[in-house]
């Protein structure tokens, strides 16, 4: 059974989508809230809560097959303040910059012989044109120093449930493990590489690129639900507006909204669309709140909920019944993929803040089938590195 550590584990959403047939061997989040709804669904014989500043690579066990971080993405997305992930030496000024931390712990376990076969790090696609693309050349050099090779692809959480969530995903494979041939091309395709990606990549040092795989997977089947389908019909943690609350949200949008809820009124069929409030100004400059709604079968990307603009509320349409209340906490859950027996928090904001922060499950799943396990598959266990870190192991577990 294949190996892996979780860093930035939130509630473990990149466990859940590896499945049954992984088996991690260690878990860190600095949350304690998140690390208390780890513990619930997974236990907590794994699981460390703290920062990971102060992991020690001796306490993280053998070598593992996977090592995945969902690194903190404040500084990089189009709301953060866009400071980036900063450098090795003032990573601390910067929530993003604890990738470093991630990677001094990468950097120790390969001077012991014990570099994970796969390491991979996700993260907002800001994290591409961020610092005017310098955080992506810091990224692809740190893969590079220890000689990975790496590429990074962009993956639409819509593909396999209704919510739009783009999310970058730099994949790097140790320098003695084969990549089957299927997997890599030598030219990127429009849907996993958007022109952003392959910007940046050109801006790329030429040492560098020579590490970098363009990753080829084939497109996923038809997704099984819409957003409708995934709507408790008697939510658990939220309430339905009033009649005059949903008539204030109607107020606040624009021609263009109105027609669309006027159009789902018409079309006589049960519908259900997202809701965000945003700041907008108005042709005299002036800056109004504003209600968009969209009504395309996905919901608008979950957030954390650090202020009442980034709670998304549902607007249930039925012919001429139109009503309105927040996203309830289980109908976050299965935006994110995760299953009905999920435990979340019982306070709103922590069960949203938890999803919300967190990674598709179906991704995950998605790429452990057609990338991880292929590769690990394709592998055997009878060469050089890997004898020397059978053996590096074997000594880390007797000094231990």
């Amino acid at each position: 059974m294949p190996t892996f550590y979780e860093f930035f584990a939130g509630g473990g959403m990149a466990r859940a989508g590896l499945g049954n047939t992984w088996n991690c061997s260690f878990a860190n989040d600095f949350d304690e809230m998140k690390g208390r709804a780890y513990q619930q669904n997974w236990g907590s014989e794994d699981l460390v809560i703290g920062d990971i500043a102060n992991i020690d690579v001796s306490q993280l066990p053998g070598c593992a097959d996977l090592s995945w971080a969902s690194s903190p993405c404040q500084d990089l997305s189009l709301a953060g303040n866009g400071n980036g992930i900063g450098t090795p030496d003032n990573e601390t000024k910067t929530r993003s910059g604890t990738f470093w931390h991630f990677w001094s712990l990468m950097t120790n376990l390969a001077s012991e012989n014990r570099a994970p076969k796969i390491v991979v790090l996700e993260n907002v696609t800001g994290a591409i044109t961020s610092n005017k693309g310098s955080d992506f050349t810091a990224i692809a050099t740190a893969f590079a120093s220890l000689n990975y090779k790496f590429g990074a692809i962009v993956i639409d959480a819509q593909l396999f449930v209704p919510q739009s969530r783009k999310r970058l995903f730099v994949i790097g494979i140790r320098e003695d493990i084969v990549i089957p041939k299927e997997l890599a091309t030598s030219y990127f395709n429009g849907l996993w590489h958007p022109e952003n990606l392959v910007a940046s990549y050109k801006k790329l040092p030429s040492a560098i690129k020579q590490n970098w795989v363009w990753w080829h997977i084939p497109y996923p089947e038809k997704r099984e639900k819409n957003f409708i389908d995934i709507i408790e019909d008697e939510p658990i943690g939220v309430t339905w507006h009033t009649p005059e609350e949903t008539q204030a949200l109607l107020k606040l949008m624009s021609p263009v909204n109105l027609a669309k809820v006027k159009n789902a009124m018409f079309s006589g069929q049960k519908t259900v669309g997202g809701i965000y409030r945003r700041t907008r100004k108005d042709k005299y400059g002036k800056s109004q709140q504003r209600a968009e709604v969209r009504f395309d079968q996905v919901s608008g990307c979950l957030r954390t909920p650090g202020g009442g603009s980034s709670r998304q509320i549902i607007l249930l349409v039925e012919g001429n019944q139109v009503r309105s209340r927040l996203l309830s906490p289980r109908e976050g859950a299965r935006l994110m993929g995760l299953p009905d027996t999920y435990q979340l928090p019982i306070k709103y904001n922590d069960a949203y803040h938890l999803v919300g922060d967190g990674v598709a499950v179906p991704v995950v799943h998605y790429l452990s089938k057609k990338i991880f396990e292929r590769i690990l598959a394709h592998n055997t266990t009878s060469n050089p590195y890997t004898e020397r870190t059978i053996n590096s192991q074997i000594s880390y577990e007797r000094a231990s």
